[in-house]
């Protein structure tokens, strides 16, 4: 039997939810690069149909008239929905701009990040014929959102653990993860020990005749399943957010998408900006970029905690996304690196996570009159002021910024119920005719 080694151990472990790889590859010794590397490990079934997102491009000028009362009362917004890409790219522009990935498009009801971190998870999920998918959020949770509508899309049953109180009225993601799957409320003590909670309420759901896997373990099972396994139930925990290290691969497919001549090419120096939850997203992107060899950056602006614990978030999904996918290249940069591939950034106006300041839902309403998109002020609008700031003549990078846009459209009517009076100054911000 010949030697396992790095390169054989992907070619089989893609096998599991891939339809081009073959035994052949399996069994010899491939020396691979790091591109070869990722084209092999991509080489796989995903959710999305295709990798593609549209690619926008956002112009900043002065305004020829104060927009109202929000943070950008003194500047306006032109989407050019057709930029130059690949060789065409503009290398000087008139005034700042940043481009903007609409992967707000990418599906109606789910995020365009949650969308990416459940392209490759869900092929495995049908490989291993998983009938329950346990995880948690929070009550307004677009994570677990995404996971029920996955779910009911593809008959499976999904178990939604949501901190806190049921609200009075159902709205925005709490709403949609009503409908679609099966939602328990779970005080906040208890929920702060999430690892138990996920392990006891999938054992509830299992049964005595059932099993339970977790995300990080599914690409082992899928290679240890005996056909005289016969279960019930066959439940997989999924962690709050998909912050597990096979959520990365969805992002991966997508660098390699843009990485493409007639895009954002292989040679041109990019800083991607995006909004940090958990930081996953970030985190993958930049480890993508590392194992592509593309000369781009990530700046996430850090929403949900501390840079120490983003810095942990980044060790350990680097440390899992080795042991899970046994990377080991010759003299390949990740086999050294362990944290540093995200520059963390406060946001530009800091606050505790969920809180919205005054004026910016106006921002928001002015972005989306000016440009069709709509973005929200807890997340998304984060971005949205970064890559200004970045793309502005003032900024020291001279790399094109390009903003990753994620949605949480739904997001706003949860915040609509929170901050009433910033709502109900929408109706008077623009006069009802010119």
């Amino acid at each position: 039997m010949p030697t396992m080694t790095a390169a054989t151990f992907v070619g089989r472990k893609g096998f599991c939810s891939a339809q081009l790889l073959n035994s052949s590859q399996a069994a010899s010794y491939i020396k691979l690069s790091g591109e070869e590397f990722m084209s092999k490990l991509l080489d796989r079934r995903w959710t999305l149909q295709n990798p593609d997102t549209k690619i926008h491009q956002i112009i900043v000028s002065p305004a020829q008239r104060q927009n109202g009362m929000g943070s950008f009362a003194n500047v306006s917004f032109f989407n050019n929905t057709e930029p130059y890409l690949g060789n065409k790219m503009i290398d000087e522009n008139q005034g700042p701009s940043f481009y903007i990935l609409r992967d707000d498009l990418l599906h109606p009801l789910v995020n365009g990040n949650k969308a990416r971190k459940l392209d490759a998870l869900f092929p495995l999920i049908e490989d291993y014929s998983v009938t329950d998918v346990v995880t948690c959020g929070g009550c307004q949770s677009a994570h677990t959102a995404a996971v029920a509508v996955s779910c009911a899309e593809r008959g499976l049953k999904s178990h939604l653990l949501l901190r806190g109180e049921q609200p009075e009225i159902l709205t925005g993601y709490n709403l949609l993860s009503t409908m679609y799957g099966n939602v328990t409320y779970v005080p906040r003590s208890f929920y702060a020990h999430r690892k138990g909670m996920l392990q006891s309420h999938a054992s509830s759901v299992a049964g005595n005749t059932g099993s339970i896997v977790h995300c990080n373990d599914i690409f082992e099972e899928c290679f240890s399943m005996h056909t005289s396994e016969r279960h019930l139930k066959k439940v997989i925990i999924v962690n709050e957010g998909a912050s597990d290290a096979i959520a990365m691969l969805g992002i991966f497919r997508l660098l390699q998408y843009l990485s493409q001549d007639h895009l954002l090419g292989r040679k041109r120096t990019l800083n991607f900006i995006i909004d940090a939850g958990t930081g996953t997203t970030a985190i993958a992107l930049g480890l993508g970029a590392l194992c592509l060899g593309l000369p781009w950056k990530v700046t996430a602006v850090m929403l949900a905690d501390k840079i120490d614990a983003y810095r942990e978030q980044e060790r350990r999904l680097i440390s899992d996304f080795k042991r899970q996918f046994h990377f080991s290249l010759d003299d390949h940069k990740l086999n050294e690196v362990a944290v540093g591939i995200v520059h963390w950034v406060e946001r530009c106006h800091e606050r505790k996570f969920g809180n919205v300041l005054q004026g910016e839902i106006e921002a928001c309403q002015q972005i989306a009159q000016q440009t069709g998109i709509l973005v929200d002020p807890v997340y998304t609008l984060a971005a949205w002021e970064m890559a200004m700031l970045l793309s502005s003549k003032n900024a020291e990078d001279d790399a094109d910024v390009v903003m990753l846009h994620t949605g949480g459209t739904l997001g706003l009517f949860g915040l609509a119920q929170r901050y009433k009076s910033y709502f109900r100054k929408l109706k008077d911000r623009l006069p009802a005719s010119e």
